[in-house]
């Protein structure tokens, strides 16, 4: 009887344990995207922003116009989502690498196609030089659940 209740807690605390190490991975994640960008790339940002609002005759939008835009967004969305069938249900990203020139992130894409599941991971290579800045993705994978579908699994892995 003894036995069985110290197992019970040795199996909590094991599956404690796991839950704050994936805690803490999710929590590092956050805080390395969290400072993805420099000190000096956010306020060249933020002046480049400036001069574009300056630039223009409007200036800053209106709190009015952002949400009209919003909403155009969201139904240009909608519209996308109706058309071709493909719904995203979660995105992640983690940054593997991060230089002053170049950015290397993975990030994980899972969603529905009309009734099929999938999963896309990829890796986005961001290189910046002074002119502009050029993404390049690869090792692209798309996972599909085995059940579903053996023709399209079939296609999709080739």
């Amino acid at each position: 009887m003894d036995n069985s209740i110290c197992q019970g807690y040795e199996d909590e605390i094991q599956s404690l344990e796991e839950e704050i190490k994936l805690l803490a991975e999710k929590y590092e994640d956050r805080q390395q995207e969290s400072t993805f960008y420099s000190d000096e790339e956010i306020l060249m940002s933020i002046k480049s922003f400036q001069r574009e609002s300056q630039g223009g005759s409007k200036g800053c939008d209106s709190p009015s116009d952002l949400k009209a835009q919003l909403e155009s967004l969201e139904t240009d969305l909608s519209f996308l989502m109706k058309f071709t069938g493909i719904q995203f249900t979660s995105h992640s990203k983690k940054t593997l690498e991060k230089t002053r020139n170049r950015a290397v992130q993975k990030h994980r894409l899972s969603g529905n196609c009309h009734s099929l599941s999938f999963q896309l991971e990829f890796r986005l290579l961001e290189m910046q030089n002074k002119e502009n800045v050029s993404a390049v993705v690869t090792d692209l994978s798309i996972i599909m659940e085995s059940g579903e579908s053996s023709d399209v699994s079939k296609f999709v892995s080739r």
